[in-house]
């Protein structure tokens, strides 16, 4: 038995990442539960590229939606689990490119100074992000969380060892 709680231990834990963009969707007002969910499943699975998002009308708009929709709630899930302060903000910032890699920034935005740290440049064709099952989606989106949630960390000690720098 004690071997079964040690394996559960030693598990990664990882979010069902569609389940929580959809909840943090719902939750912003951004869309209601059944137009949250159409709206990921129609946008994260399917065939490369992605229609929906080259369209001739609006493609900057609704490729900027996307990727703020996509990257958002991981950068917050991470910031809330990192225990920085919750007067500190990150931002998710979008250069879109509609012939090529679009930029996303994560950005952490700490109120006590105003050092602004980068998170994560991730290079990503918006309409390549189509995935073949939930899982790999959430592997996806997982690499992402661990890779912000590790720069807060390290961002976290890196102001701890300057306030002890100070004092002495």
């Amino acid at each position: 038995m004690a071997k079964k709680t040690t394996a559960l231990r030693t598990r990664p834990a990882s979010r069902n990442w569609i389940a929580y963009l959809c909840e943090a969707l719902v939750t912003s007002g951004v869309m209601p539960t059944w137009e949250a969910a159409t709206y990921l499943t129609e946008n994260l699975f399917g065939e490369k590229p992605n229609p929906r998002l080259l369209s001739p009308t609006n493609a900057y708009e609704v490729t900027a939606q996307f990727l703020h929709r996509l990257y958002r709630p991981i950068a917050e899930a991470a910031m809330r689990d990192s225990h920085l302060p919750s007067t500190d903000r990150v931002h998710v910032f979008t250069d879109i490119s509609l012939t090529g890699n679009s930029a996303v920034l994560v950005v952490y935005l700490p109120e006590a100074d105003q050092t602004q740290q980068l998170l994560l440049l991730d290079p990503a064709k918006a309409w390549n992000l189509v995935f073949t099952d939930a899982d790999s989606f959430n592997a996806w989106a997982e690499s992402r969380y661990r890779s912000i949630f590790h720069a807060l960390q390290r961002t976290r000690i890196t102001a701890q060892s300057a306030e002890l720098e100070t004092v002495v």
